[in-house]
């Protein structure tokens, strides 16, 4: 009985953690439209992608914006990251989650910190990068900063 037991608990174990890396994968943060930050584009747009921005200040009759927001994943990479997830667990009878959860822990999207700077149209006119500059480099009105 003891055996029994034991054999069942382990498979119980198994079966709860072989579906953590598929479900992390799964509901990885989304991947927003940062060309939304291209010259030109109106300030609700921006708005309605990135959410409501964490600061604003007004000078001179031009807005200002600081978003905060994690850039993620499209649908088609979390998908094929859980069905990878998924068949590595089935191949190794859930040994794959003692790797496969700690990348799903970590490789969960990039925070990006970005000033989003308006004409007098409350249309984009440039951005200046806080954080997760990377993300941002193909943006029309990218400035580096030092």
């Amino acid at each position: 009985m003891k055996k029994l037991c034991i054999i069942l608990g382990s498979l119980c174990f198994l079966a709860w953690m072989s579906a953590c890396s598929v479900y992390m994968a799964a509901k990885q943060p989304d991947q927003k439209n940062l060309h939304v930050l291209d010259q030109g584009t109106p300030r609700s747009h921006v708005i309605a992608e990135l959410g409501q921005p964490i600061y604003t200040k007004n000078e001179e009759g031009k807005t200002c914006d600081v978003h905060s927001f994690v850039q993620g994943y499209s649908t088609g990479a979390k998908v094929g990251r859980a069905v990878f997830h998924g068949a590595a667990d089935v191949l190794t009878l859930g040994i794959w989650e003692v790797a496969g959860t700690p990348i799903e822990a970590v490789a969960d999207g990039t925070p990006v910190k970005v000033e989003v700077y308006y004409d007098e149209t409350n249309c984009v006119t440039f951005i200046k990068p806080i954080q997760g500059a990377d993300e941002l480099k193909e943006i029309k009105g990218y400035q580096k900063t030092n």
